[in-house]
């Protein structure tokens, strides 16, 4: 296995790691987190820690791909793995947010259905003989959700000492650019989804 598909597969551990952080239960074990206060925003040690280890698995990400693609080391298990440990760390993160009612319901939901018509419009193009490579929209969508992920656990600062909601604009903001991706996927591959034999 080279070094990128071990990045890859090094973020992909990194998400249960992360979910173990942010959800274990402190204080059945007498663990008291400590809380910092910014301004008027109290953040929790344990939102800094799990946005670090976000932080190293969203570095692997940009770092594989470079990685590949210089040195021409590009794979089949990393165009297949790499697309889901993406998708894995930021639903997981979106996921753990709706638990704790930090972030309404909805645009994640818009997010994971996009994924899942996208990977079925890629598997019928890989049917047909089809590579279809991600798009300028995907990328930037991927890119919104890493910010507002790390805007979530936050506690959006600093905009939120100035009362500015701009984790939660960028949340549906990334929303409706993995809609707009989505519907463009589904148009360019129209041809093969709708084909009848």
């Amino acid at each position: 296995m080279n070094l990128p598909n071990r990045l890859t597969v090094f973020r992909i551990v990194l998400v249960p790691v992360i979910v173990l952080v942010y959800i274990f239960p402190y204080a059945q074990f007498g663990i008291e987190p400590r809380v910092f206060t910014v301004g008027n925003v109290s953040i929790s040690i344990i939102n800094l820690i799990t946005l670090a280890i976000y932080l190293v698995a969203a570095i692997t990400d940009a770092l594989d791909g470079h990685i590949a693609r210089s040195r021409n080391m590009m794979t089949t298990f990393g165009k297949f793995a790499d697309p889901i440990a993406d998708k894995m760390l930021t639903t997981t993160m979106f996921l753990l947010f709706v638990s704790r009612g930090i972030i309404p319901v909805v645009p994640v939901i818009i997010m994971v259905c996009r994924d899942i018509i996208v990977d079925g419009c890629r598997m019928i193009a890989a049917s047909n003989g089809k590579v279809v490579p991600a798009q300028m929209m995907g990328k930037l969508k991927t890119v919104l959700q890493m910010v507002s992920v790390a805007l979530i656990l936050l506690n959006n600062l600093p905009f939120e000492l100035w009362g500015l909601p701009i984790s939660k604009l960028i949340l549906w903001f990334a929303a409706f650019v993995s809609l707009a991706s989505g519907v463009s996927y589904f148009t360019q591959l129209k041809g093969d989804i709708m084909e009848s034999k």
